[in-house]
């Protein structure tokens, strides 16, 4: 995948066995309405939760990651450097074509643009690790680059909206 922006990537078989673990891990909070980010693998994801709770997916421009379509393959190690500048400086443009605060607020608008159309639904939206990261560290008040850190490859994370209370975040694995 080295040679593909990592918006064109795609589930791998591993990959779709978690996503099949999250859809599960979402039943207790009976999901009312899946939006999804255009990226493939966000929309595979979106696809088998959809499939699991019988419901129509629906995909939304600004869900989607930051933007590094331009960015050249980084090592681990860069590439994890890169991240930490990203979130410690959110006003500076480190890599990619957005800073952390434009990724946020692009972000932000589109999730509300959502709530907005579904208040009294619960809604689950399918996206990715920095832009959720920035989302719930703004709503929270924590820090995006350890929450980044932390998220694993499904997780996700239950946020109330009305109170603006994290209501639980967990990795599938």
């Amino acid at each position: 995948m080295e040679n593909l922006p990592a918006r064109e990537w795609e589930l791998s078989e591993e990959g779709q066995i978690r996503a099949r673990r999250l859809a599960e891990r979402l039943s207790p909070f009976q999901p009312e309405y899946i939006i999804s980010s255009v990226e493939p693998k966000a929309r595979e994801t979106a696809e088998i939760i959809a499939g699991r709770h019988n419901l129509e997916l629906h995909i939304a421009d600004g869900l989607h990651e930051h933007d590094r379509s331009k960015t050249p393959y980084l090592s681990r190690d860069e590439f994890q450097a890169a991240m930490h500048e990203f979130f410690e400086k959110p006003d500076t443009l480190v890599f990619g074509s957005e800073t952390a605060d434009e990724t946020y607020a692009r972000f932000n608008q589109a999730v509300h643009s959502v709530l907005d159309c579904h208040s009294n639904e619960t809604v689950v939206i399918v996206a990715h690790g920095t832009v959720i990261s920035l989302f719930v560290s703004s709503l929270k008040g924590i820090s995006g680059w350890s929450l980044w850190n932390e998220l694993g490859l499904p997780s996700f994370v239950v946020i109330d909206v009305q109170s603006n209370t994290l209501v639980t975040r967990e990795n599938i694995i």
